[in-house]
């Protein structure tokens, strides 16, 4: 049981660092400028409700593709946690141009949901890092069972609803902080994004040398 909420803390912890509903909310208002409440409100719901599917699919699937082909957890620890550590240098260092937010009002015939699943859920809310995240989290405790992935699952679903509300409340939010309030917070992450892949990377090296007999801790 500990472990469970050990692991749920710490996934729903490191899963909203990183998808970082801040940095979201002003793609958020620009891919649904213009549009009516009702719909932003669809957008909205619809984005969080892929993102949601997206990562468990990613969980369950995931960990099948590496027990079929025994891939030790170190390794998946280790490689995760490399992708978070550059995720984290990424957001420490943010892009001025926003290379992957499309532009607003470009095709006046294009239908608001088509930006729920692309690009909101798939690549801003899950992207490299959150699948990382995921496969990682799992990859802490050496014997996964039923109650650990239903605490990943959880930690994922509250995630997302907190995104969800970020979403909802997104013009409030944003007209609060402002730019350069969301830039700050931004950069906060990364940080911590960063020093939570390196954490992952030590212990993944530590298993590794244990599991390889070449230090005995």
């Amino acid at each position: 049981m500990e472990h469970a909420v050990t692991l749920f803390v710490g996934t729903f912890t490191t899963l909203l660092a990183i998808i970082n509903p801040f940095e979201a909310i002003p793609v958020f208002l620009q891919l649904t400028a213009g549009r009516e409440d009702s719909v932003r409100l669809e957008v909205s719901r619809q984005s969080c409700l892929y993102a949601t599917l997206l990562l468990v699919f990613f969980l369950v699937f995931g960990n099948l593709v590496l027990w079929i082909f025994s891939i030790p957890l170190s390794m998946v620890r280790i490689v995760g946690g490399i992708i978070l550590m550059r995720l984290g240098f990424e957001l420490f260092s943010p892009s001025p141009n926003g290379g992957m937010i499309p532009g607003s009002g470009a095709d006046s015939t294009e239908k608001p949901l088509d930006v729920a699943f692309v690009p909101l859920a798939m690549p801003i809310m899950v992207g490299p890092g959150a699948i990382a995240t995921v496969l990682g989290m799992s990859s802490l405790v050496e014997h996964p069972g039923s109650g650990i992935i239903a605490s990943v699952v959880l930690a994922i679903v509250a995630t997302m609803f907190v995104t969800y509300l970020s979403l909802l409340y997104a013009r409030k939010i944003y007209s609060w902080i402002g730019i350069k309030g969301v830039d700050a917070a931004t950069r906060i992450v990364g940080f911590f994004v960063a020093s939570m892949g390196m954490g992952l990377v030590f212990h993944g090296v530590v298993q590794a040398l244990r599991q390889y007999g070449i230090v005995h801790l």
